[in-house]
């Protein structure tokens, strides 16, 4: 299940005036640390502070004045930005309502399995970040049960190191298994849905957390949840995170929209490329820095070396000839082809290198190239498209 963690006192705010934000809408990036039109920083003596233009003022024309230059300069350097990376990394990100609730995201999320506390060191995991960041991503997700607990750890020094505006991110994480010792596991782990939906109200009631969700329920699980919300006067899940790429559609483009239609609930959808499958670098066998290499990934390395392996391989050189046309890379259109679904609030991006990153990143100029013709294209390559009595697709 998920968390939408509220404000974090754990984690200070830089000081400034004024309580409201300044929302990112559709094509815009939304600009941390914006108090009424205004951020205000404290000065390096501690004592009074100094007002810096929000960054989306900044962005709209250029510094015409040596003074204004220098501001310039000590905004982005105070938020551990650069000028250059900052211009560059202008992607015109999107952004979504989580379901149909008032949450916006970004449409493009930063996951955080595997990876952080894991597969790379905390500097790469500090440098994914600030890309995502200055690329206008606020959503970043996470675990408890991720690297042992090591991931939220990491997520929440990076945030607190940068001084980022902690009511500018949508933070998720996600609760399960609970501690480690016997005595915290209580006597049954089987919950009923009852219990985890009042249990999921009083956090939200309590300030711990904005919103909750599920992750991997069924939909009848999530319309049960549903359902006991509306009976107890209790809060509902706004938003489900589901497994969604080229070869797993089902649960995506044919559940979710009726849960959405009905009852409000999102997608937020992860793997867009299929553990690295979609990226091609399987198709000469198994590297060994890939994430199949690892030993607690075997069920990945059997999938890729099974028979519906080497279709799906095989089926990637073709979509590459779409991909190509577009004048984009194969992990773009994949991540691009899952944004085309309306449905989909968020996809999560789940990358080991900063270059990784910035490549993902870059579907979202891939995304307006998504015409039904390319759309009916992949459809008659993958010829998986599933069926649904009423298709919500775009």
């Amino acid at each position: 299940m998920y968390l939408y963690k509220a404000t974090c006192p754990e984690i200070p705010n830089p000081k400034q005036k004024g309580v409201r934000g300044q929302g990112g809408g559709q094509g815009g990036v939304q600009a941390p640390g914006l108090a009424h039109g205004r951020l205000v920083r404290q000065t390096s003596k501690g004592t009074g502070q100094r007002p810096f233009p929000p960054l989306m003022l900044w962005t709209a024309h250029k510094p015409n004045s040596v003074a204004e230059l220098k501001q310039l300069e000590e905004f982005l350097n105070f938020h551990s930005l650069s000028l250059q990376d900052t211009v560059k990394s202008q992607t015109g990100m999107v952004y979504r309502n989580l379901g149909k609730s008032g949450l916006r995201v970004s449409c493009l999320g930063l996951g955080t399995w595997v990876t952080f506390g894991g597969q790379i060191t905390d500097e790469i995991a500090e440098q994914l970040m600030t890309i995502a960041y200055e690329s206008g991503v606020n959503l970043f997700d996470t675990a408890e049960v991720y690297a042992g607990g090591r991931a939220e750890v990491i997520l929440g020094n990076i945030i607190k190191k940068k001084c980022w505006r902690r009511s500018s991110l949508v933070i998720t994480t996600k609760l399960y298994w609970g501690g480690k010792a016997e005595t915290e596991r209580g006597l049954s782990r089987k919950h009923i849905i009852e219990e985890i939906v009042r249990a999921m109200t009083y956090v939200i009631n309590q300030g711990m957390a904005m919103y909750w969700g599920t992750s991997r329920w069924t939909a009848m699980e999530i319309m049960e949840a549903y359902s006991v919300a509306r009976q107890f006067n209790l809060i509902p899940p706004v938003c489900e995170q589901a497994e969604y790429h080229l070869f797993q559609r089902e649960k995506v483009e044919v559940q979710l929209p009726e849960l959405y239609h009905k009852i409000g609930v999102g997608a937020m959808t992860w793997s867009p490329l299929a553990c690295g499958i979609i990226t091609g670098k399987y198709e000469n066998g198994i590297p060994e820095s890939s994430r199949a290499s690892m030993k607690s990934y075997q069920w990945l390395k059997e999938k890729i070396v099974s028979e519906d392996g080497r279709k799906q391989q095989a089926k990637l050189k073709e979509l590459n000839h779409i991909a190509e046309k577009l004048g984009c890379t194969l992990p773009q259109l994949a991540v691009a082809w899952c944004l085309r679904n309306e449905g989909v609030s968020s996809v999560l991006l789940g990358t080991s290198n900063p270059e990784q990153l910035t490549e993902n990143l870059g579907a979202i100029q891939v995304l307006p190239k998504m015409t039904s013709h390319v759309v009916s294209e992949i459809d008659h390559i993958l010829g998986n498209r599933p069926y649904s009595k009423k298709d919500y697709r775009s």
